[in-house]
């Protein structure tokens, strides 16, 4: 089975394959000090629980947003894992996506496994929207090449700034509020945190299609972008499993 690793800046997802699909996925908190012997123990368990073992897992493919992080999962594919890991960003892997911007080495490599997973399932030019810690919109070429994007707030991030700067604003969850107009102090919350990314998202994408000109397939993914379906006039699909999908061509190219 293959085993893809993606770290983002908030969760780090562990997702195993066969050869008719994905079968699990697990998250844990992303922390860039957790050694491979924890990861060891978390990931154990997890494997006993659907009735697999280490031995299962026959080859393993990471992207990881947090450098720090890629020795210990490193170390966790080859010392009790017992394979050779494909990591992306490294110079010996083929990701399958050009890159035309000014500054190739500063692009996220999750931006680039999502590209990738994308090209594969869509046509034509792509905006890829992707809501994680930031929410980033990513364009990509006819002819699969990365030409840039931009990079926003993620939207719980957004929570956190209000939560944290204003004393009498609490945590709320993230859900589409009934009215736009809200009643009471959550309500008014939720509404400007959910219609203000609403309007972040469509109104970008409305700028990207009016500057550049070309006719874009647009593609939301993410942890919180299934929220959004039925509300964006802009978002036409989307796909919760772009990057697995990205890392899984991404270990296709490279074996």
């Amino acid at each position: 089975m293959l085993l893809a690793i993606d770290t983002g800046n908030t969760n780090t997802l562990f997702a195993l394959r066969d050869k008719d699909g994905w079968v699990f996925e697990w998250r844990i908190a992303t922390n860039s000090k957790r050694t491979a012997d924890e990861y060891a123990v978390w990931f154990h368990q997890l494997l006993f629980m659907v009735g697999l073992e280490f031995k299962d897992v026959s080859s393993c493919v990471i992207s990881s947003v947090v450098p720090q992080s890629i020795f210990n999962l490193r170390n966790l594919a080859r010392r009790h894992l017992e394979v050779e890991p494909i990591i992306v960003g490294e110079t010996n892997v083929d990701i399958g996506i050009g890159i035309r911007i000014d500054a190739p080495s500063q692009v996220g490599a999750d931006r680039l496994v999502n590209a990738l997973g994308a090209v594969q399932r869509y046509d034509g030019p792509l905006i890829i929207i992707d809501s994680g810690t930031a929410t980033t919109f990513d364009i990509v070429s006819e002819d699969h090449y990365f030409e840039g994007g931009i990079i926003s707030p993620g939207i719980n991030l957004s929570i956190q700034a209000l939560h944290d700067a204003a004393a009498q604003l609490p945590r709320i969850e993230i859900r589409k509020p009934n009215s736009v107009i809200g009643k009471d102090t959550v309500s008014a919350m939720q509404s400007g945190i959910f219609w203000g990314y609403i309007s972040l998202i469509d109104g970008i994408v409305r700028k990207i299609i009016e500057e550049d000109g070309r006719d874009f397939t647009v593609i939301g993914t993410g942890g919180v972008a299934s929220l959004f379906e039925g509300s964006s006039e802009t978002i036409q699909h989307y796909d919760s499993q772009l990057t697995i999908d990205g890392l899984y061509e991404v270990w296709q190219l490279n074996t």
